[in-house]
């Protein structure tokens, strides 16, 4: 917007309309008054001043409830966008500040927004901001939580296994005759097993995601990143151990490669003298 266009009662070196409907908000609520509003991702995590000063403002100066961070493609096909919800109330004082990053909505997130029931958080959405003040109902998270990751350890754990089979298996049976289909066969056997093992895995995995989309996040620690207030900034997210081949195996896997290339090439060099 042009200066000239922005009332002065508003921050009129801030020329974003999001960011000066934020300020509008901030003005025109009562002390006490809240407000639920979505906004483009930006607002969150923009590095500009101005993007800080608003964020500092809702902080430092209000009390920030909540922040709902929503995927991109909610809003299709009018704008594919990632937004956010804030919830703050005008006045009081922000010790902590409540996050949940929504995956689904129960709509698919293309042009088509077809429904998808069984892929919605919205429920479980409303049920935590309900419930975040229980004491009883994190509880009872927490230990589902932890029975789930009890329980999916030796899963992951089998799942290394396999994929360091296969490995093994996929290069024996590149260098094997071309005759010799059991090792071939072998990995594709364990591919299946694979498969069937993700199968197991997916819905423990699913719910352990969904346990993990609330969170609580320190006043302290939003100052000490710029205000960002991104909620894959202080999500913790487990990362699952990935299989990787040891350099030791590589080397002598290449020194093996060797030998049958060259047992190869001797072969060709005793047809070509024949």
């Amino acid at each position: 917007m042009d200066e000239s266009d922005i009332n002065p009662s508003l921050p009129t070196k801030v020329k974003k309309t999001e960011l000066l409907f934020l300020h509008l908000i901030l003005r025109v609520l009562d002390m006490g008054g809240r407000c639920a509003v979505i906004v483009p991702d930006g607002v969150l995590f923009g590095s500009s001043k101005a993007h800080q000063d608003i964020r500092k403002k809702i902080i430092d100066e209000n009390r920030l409830d909540g922040v709902v961070s929503m995927p991109s493609g909610v809003f299709k096909p009018y704008a594919g966008v990632s937004t956010a919800v804030l919830l703050f109330t005008r006045g009081g004082t922000t010790d902590r500040i409540w996050f949940y990053d929504m995956d689904h909505d129960g709509f698919s997130l293309d042009d088509k927004r077809q429904p998808t029931p069984e892929q919605n958080d919205i429920p479980d959405l409303l049920l935590c901001w309900q419930q975040r003040f229980d004491p009883e109902s994190t509880a009872k998270r927490t230990t589902r939580l932890g029975a789930l990751k009890q329980q999916i350890a030796p899963m992951k754990a089998e799942r290394l296994l396999l994929q360091k089979e296969i490995n093994c298996l996929m290069f024996e049976a590149a260098i094997a005759p071309e005759d010799d289909e059991e090792k071939q066969q072998a990995s594709e056997a364990d591919q299946q097993k694979l498969v069937a093992l993700h199968e197991q895995m997916a819905p423990l995995q699913a719910e352990i995601n969904q346990l993990n989309r609330q969170f609580w996040v320190t006043k302290e620690q939003v100052k000490a990143n710029k205000y960002d207030l991104s909620a894959s900034r202080y999500r913790q997210v487990e990362q699952d151990e990935v299989y990787y081949e040891s350099p030791k195996v590589t080397m002598e896997r290449l020194l093996k490669l060797e030998h049958v290339m060259a047992a190869e090439v001797a072969e060709l060099e005793k047809l070509l003298e024949g």
